[in-house]
């Protein structure tokens, strides 16, 4: 009997948002006889990346979360600000722990199929058809995790700049960390006048990630992340010993870029390749639990799957902060001291969920009313 080679959705890339897409489509009894197809080059047998997201209820992540927090600080080499998450919790999840639990569950369905292979070609028909390596497979709909070759050519009115970073897992022989708090920022130790600092999630009293950070234009040498990150242990957590047990490198961009363009009837972009990191801060884990809720929502009512993902206001926010990024790098500091010190808990993580009022708005804007945002502001009209 011949395998079939033409499924309901195939899904490119399996990263974060298309397995999440996958579980959320196994989960759900409306696509129980519905013939899917995951294809990535990689078989994610490797911890490549820490996501981090915060929630205030039980989260459906709770079996493969490493480790959660209720307090939080950014410091600076004047100040330091102490936050209480309550009511939400920081969590974060190990993308290897990640891999393992999607696999597990979507090996066990019968209508979902992996590959592993690379894809070459994606022609956009009625039936569109995917190119591998190997195989050529069709399907009624692909999600497509792979950025437009446009946004590494076609700059014109996009503002962009990268979140670029490398982080080392440490351990130590004695109590060094306190592990109820997470340091959200850490500018006590950065890279001349760069938005650069230092993150770092406690995992027990004597295990921590140690990452360091750049909001800049361009990357640099990875010695020169290794550089800080060793200063850091050594003059800022006073850690004369330890043992370095896991490292992994990134970089996210944070860009106006409209991925959206992209979206076809047959084909939807998604992950970083949709647009769906949160263009000021990096941040993609919540995002893409929201992203794909409403992709789901628009195939059960017949809509295009990339039907209304994306709040316009939002968008003009981000442009104006990334506006400032890039025009005014060094002021990276202050702007993420005033977000983070002058507003509530509550109304910063609705701002950055995309889900506060326009009186909570305005709280936001008022935390940050300076000429260099007047000016950012006029710039992206």
């Amino acid at each position: 009997m011949t395998e079939s080679s033409h499924f309901d959705y195939i899904i490119i890339g399996n990263g974060l948002a298309g397995l999440q897409l996958a579980l959320k489509c196994s989960q759900d009894p409306f696509f129980s006889d519905k013939q899917f197809a995951l294809i990535d080059p990689s078989d994610k047998t490797e911890n490549d990346k820490t996501w981090s997201f915060w929630d205030r209820n039980n989260s459906q992540w709770s079996s493969i979360i490493h480790k959660s927090w209720s307090k939080a600080k950014v410091l600076n080499s004047k100040t330091t600000i102490d936050i209480d998450l309550t009511p939400y919790s920081y969590h974060s999840v190990r993308s290897l722990d990640f891999y393992n639990y999607a696999k597990s569950v979507l090996t066990s369905k019968p209508n979902f199929k992996f590959y592993t292979d690379k894809v070459v070609e994606v022609i956009d028909n009625k039936d569109i058809i995917v190119k591998t390596k190997t195989n050529t497979l069709s399907a009624l709909h692909v999600f497509d995790s792979r950025i437009p070759e446009a946004f590494f050519t076609n700059t014109t009115n996009t503002i962009s700049i990268i979140q670029h970073f490398k982080g080392i897992v440490i351990k130590t022989e004695n109590d060094c960390f306190d592990d109820s708090t997470v340091t959200m920022m850490d500018y006590r130790l950065k890279d001349g006048d760069q938005t650069s600092f230092m993150y770092l999630l406690p995992f027990s009293k004597r295990e921590a990630l140690i990452e360091f950070t750049y909001f800049t234009e361009n990357l640099v040498p990875e010695s020169t992340y290794d550089s800080f990150i060793k200063t850091y242990i050594k003059a800022y957590l006073n850690i004369k010993s330890y043992e370095i047990t896991e490292s992994e490198m990134g970089k996210i961009p944070m860009t106006s870029f409209d991925f959206s363009k992209y979206n076809t009837k047959h084909l939807t972009k998604i992950g970083t390749a949709g647009g769906w990191v949160k263009a000021s801060t990096g941040y993609s884990f919540q995002r893409t639990e929201e992203k794909v809720s409403t992709i789901i929502s628009n195939i059960k009512h017949n809509r295009t799957p990339s039907h209304q993902l994306f709040k316009s206001k939002y968008r003009f926010y981000d442009k104006i902060f990334l506006k400032v990024l890039k025009d005014e790098n060094h002021k990276g500091e202050w702007v993420f001291e005033r977000f983070y010190g002058k507003i509530t808990t509550e109304t910063m993580f609705k701002f950055l969920d995309e889900t506060s009022t326009f009186t909570e708005d305005l709280k936001v804007m008022r935390s940050l009313f300076s000429w260099t945002f007047i000016k950012a502001f006029f710039k992206t009209l």
